[in-house]
């Protein structure tokens, strides 16, 4: 049993598998591939990983000896095609933006499993990876926020007078904003939270926010604690109210997201004008549309005084966490499948059959089957 660690494309810092994280495979009687260079976006020699027992190769050489191989991002879809048949990849696959590597995955009959599907249950909760990273999301955006204000996030009193706390606003509570409440209050800022979901509330009264509610939201717990859309009326209620609040607020951090659909816009180019001059917004939905009307992924805009950074990758600019906090998430999952023995996949284990996107030669995700249907 062999297993493959690529290198991965583009600006990507991340590893999915640490050293430490490769010698557990390696103790499972598998042998673990790396390609070189693999680790040295997080700080992670070739020489560490061959201290654990991995063995350094080029990347034909990945393709050609593993069985299963390991990602953070989804590899190049024309480069699957020079796979062999048979093989199982495992990790990030971005499942909504990803119908050539779906079609490449299947004509190579490969078993392809997205970490962005498994479900989030209890049972789950080690080897999800979007609450990992939005952890690490939520926690870098306060920080990028408090260095971009022109002013201090606590209340000083000083010799020179006292500084009042400055005022954030966080919109959606799913993992990302309530590690970004978290972070706020222990820089010492007021925070305000606005979700639509209920449940919510009381984990951000926990963590010493002001949850702003409105009536009438719809809610689905199939939804996975995931938002769902609303009603145009509902939406008008959301929009005034956010509006009001984001005038008194010094930052606004964006965190709401609709798996499958477009970030949904709950900062309008008006409310942004009528904001105070040297405000922060920070928008971590920016690689879907943005919560922010003037938002721009992977770029900062500043319209009438205000700062709007649009950023979805914050997870690849901490890379050294992120990579431990990823590949625990893939070290939990592949213990279901990998054993001493071989691999043996539990086709009855929820979480097995959720997160499997293709498998002999098919798409077999009934939420991602459904979400291509209709495009």
């Amino acid at each position: 049993m062999n297993i493959g660690i690529l290198k991965e494309t583009g600006s990507e810092n991340r590893v999915a598998l640490t050293p430490e994280l490769a010698a557990q495979f390696i103790m499972l009687n598998t042998k673990v591939f790396l390609e070189n260079g693999a680790g040295s976006g997080a700080y992670l020699l070739d020489d560490a990983y061959e201290q654990a027992g991995v063995k350094v190769a080029g990347r034909k050489e990945i393709y050609d000896q593993a069985d299963c191989i390991l990602t953070v991002t989804p590899p190049p879809a024309e480069e699957i095609s020079t796979w062999g048949n048979g093989k199982i990849l495992a990790g990030g696959l971005d499942p909504y933006n990803a119908k050539p590597l779906i079609d490449a995955l299947t004509t190579q009959r490969i078993t392809a499993f997205s970490l962005e599907l498994v479900p989030r249950t209890t049972l789950a909760q080690s080897m999800d990876i979007l609450s990992s990273m939005a952890t690490i999301a939520g926690y870098r955006a306060v920080l990028e926020a408090a260095s971009l204000l022109p002013r201090f996030f606590p209340m000083f009193m000083t010799a020179a007078g006292t500084v009042k706390p400055a005022k954030v606003l966080i919109l959606g509570a799913g993992v990302a904003g309530l590690q970004a409440l978290a972070t706020a209050r222990r820089l010492g800022a007021i925070v305000e939270v606005f979700d639509v979901r209920s449940a919510v509330k009381e984990e951000v009264l926990s963590l010493g926010g002001k949850f702003i509610e409105v009536e009438g939201a719809k809610e689905d717990a199939a939804a996975g604690g995931y938002a769902i859309e609303q009603s145009a009326e509902f939406k008008q209620k959301q929009h005034n109210l956010i509006h009001q609040h984001a005038l008194k607020s010094n930052v606004v951090i964006c965190t709401a997201q609709i798996p499958g659909k477009p970030a949904p816009r709950l900062l309008e180019k008006e409310t942004v004008d009528a904001m105070a001059g040297g405000s922060v917004i920070i928008d971590l939905a920016s690689a879907t549309g943005g919560n922010c009307e003037l938002t721009r992924n992977n770029e900062v805009v500043r319209h009438n005084g205000v700062t709007i950074l649009g950023r979805s990758d914050y997870p690849s600019l901490m890379p050294l966490d992120a990579s431990r906090m990823f590949g625990n998430n893939l070290m939990n999952f592949a213990r279901l499948f990998v054993t001493t023995e071989g691999f043996n996949f539990p086709w009855n284990d929820e979480i097995i059959l959720k997160s499997c996107l293709t498998h002999e030669g098919k798409l077999v995700n009934e939420k991602i089957i459904q979400f291509y249907s209709v495009q």
